[in-house]
């Protein structure tokens, strides 16, 4: 009864337990699903917090259902990622700094408030304890505390990801390569590039100075040099690269606001695992960076909830996850040709968000993947440079041409409505903009469900689920 309760409710958009129960008292359609025995919020509250393992359970079951009343067009499917608020608020984000503070502040509250007690009612227990399995593993402290590790190990791994960096590139620095510096050490890179250009420009004046200094050599010219090492060209355009560097580095330092593209590193103590991700026409919101594959009529078959604002890294392992969700499919479809499709994935379709050379020649199905940023899907290959310089990939570059095409064009031309119809089913119909649950686990969890119930829904709204067709499977 609670699952029929919970879809149901999730299916009109009604996602708070509180306000379910009160759905179940005055809704007729929640007060059919229960009979008339009203759940308690708390008990709605205690059964979906064990979503976690059991949902995963229940997406491949109505998947699997899908498939036997033949849906799950597989011939081309989108992969797409959707921004979902988190329960929690920007205004509880904490640098790093600020979450030290507050540690400290809890251990000092802690420790008064133990000595108060010790004075008040004396050493050792006092019999009313709270016992140790009421406690509530998601205590503010606990909260505090994952947060402020979560962002030491991330900044940690930043800088061991800074070091490889930088050692990588001095070590193409010492093997002649060339390529731009990465980056905090830019200014190390430029004041190393003027020493060299000195060096060279010394070196340079030193065999000009001693070829005019020795015997005069038929058909060799024994001029002196012209220019200093402070007046050569090389040595001028080093030296100003190199205060360029030393005054974008000054702005930096400064916290030049006009180059900043959101806030630092932050931790958000009431839900620590969501993060800030930006939004399409600007601003933040507090939450999760969805991934999701639709087929081509409208079903998720395979979907993850992310910390990651960026797309790219999510193109394999969703694609991945796709192919094993056609392997449900295709054993739980009927038999018989003539199914849209096919039982395989054949074409995926992906805005320039997962574009990357890794990307394009990682192994699976046959894919299309913007190679521009411009929102005109018609167009997504005729974008061939970004900031004016051209691609030089080869399989950017090849994708690109690809795109070009009448043929790509008219396939990609499929994206926007593959991907975005699910999207809005569940945003805009069902109403669900935020998350109830907090934690990774619980709004994974949450997330998998509610997709879960677009999948019902679809079969309902499309006419495969009727209940003839219910008695057949039954049978």
């Amino acid at each position: 009864m609670l699952v029929t309760l919970l879809v149901w409710a999730y299916a009109n958009g009604v996602t708070s337990s509180r306000r379910i129960e009160a759905a179940c008292a005055a809704d007729v359609s929640f007060r059919v699903i229960c009979a008339g025995d009203v759940p308690d919020h708390v008990t709605i509250a205690r059964f979906r917090a064990a979503f976690p393992g059991a949902v995963e359970v229940l997406f491949a079951g109505v998947l699997a259902l899908c498939a036997r009343l033949g849906m799950g067009a597989l011939g081309t499917v989108t992969l797409d990622g959707m921004k979902i608020a988190a329960n929690a608020s920007k205004a509880a984000n904490r640098t790093e700094e600020r979450l030290r503070m507050l540690a400290a502040r809890r251990v000092a509250e802690h420790a008064d408030a133990d000595a108060a007690e010790d004075e008040l009612f004396g050493q050792g227990r006092r019999g009313d304890e709270v016992p140790p399995a009421a406690a509530s593993p998601a205590s503010r402290d606990e909260r505090i505390a994952a947060a402020l590790a979560d962002l030491e190990a991330e900044r940690r791994a930043a800088e061991r990801q800074r070091e490889a960096l930088a050692e990588a590139f001095w070590q193409r620095q010492q093997a002649g390569g060339a390529g731009a510096p990465p980056a905090g050490i830019e200014v190390e890179a430029a004041r190393a590039k003027l020493e060299r250009a000195r060096a060279a420009r010394a070196a340079q004046i030193a065999g000009l100075e001693q070829r005019a200094a020795g015997p005069r050599v038929a058909g060799r010219r024994r001029d002196r040099p012209r220019a200093g090492i402070e007046d050569y060209c090389l040595v001028k355009a080093a030296r100003e690269a190199l205060a360029k560097a030393e005054a974008r580095a000054e702005r930096k330092a400064a916290g030049n606001q006009d180059n900043r593209n959101g806030p630092g590193p932050v931790r958000n103590i009431t839900d620590p695992d969501s993060r800030l991700m930006p939004v399409r026409g600007g601003g933040f919101i507090q939450g999760y960076n969805a991934q999701n594959v639709a087929s081509a009529d409208g079903l998720i078959i395979a979907t993850e909830l992310t910390r990651d604002s960026a797309d790219t890294r999510w193109y394999q392992p969703m694609t991945a996850a796709a192919q094993h969700a056609a392997a449900v499919i295709a054993a739980s479809a009927p038999a018989g040709p003539g199914r849209a499709g096919g039982h395989a994935i054949g074409l995926v379709l992906a805005d320039a968000g997962y574009l990357s050379e890794d990307n394009l020649a990682s192994p699976g199905p046959d894919r299309l993947i913007a190679a521009g940023k411009r929102r005109d899907a018609q167009r997504p290959g005729r974008q061939r440079s970004r900031g004016g310089q051209p691609w030089t990939s080869p399989a950017i570059t090849a994708m690109t041409a690809r795109l070009a095409t009448p043929q790509g064009a008219a396939a990609y031309r499929q994206r926007s409505h593959i991907a975005e119809t699910p999207h809005g089913n569940i945003k805009h119909n069902k109403g669900i903009r935020q998350l109830s649950l907090r934690g990774m686990a619980k709004a994974q969890a949450e997330w998998a469900f509610i997709t879960t119930v677009h999948n019902l829904f679809k079969a309902i709204t499309s006419g495969h689920l009727t209940a003839q067709t219910l008695a057949a499977l039954a049978t």
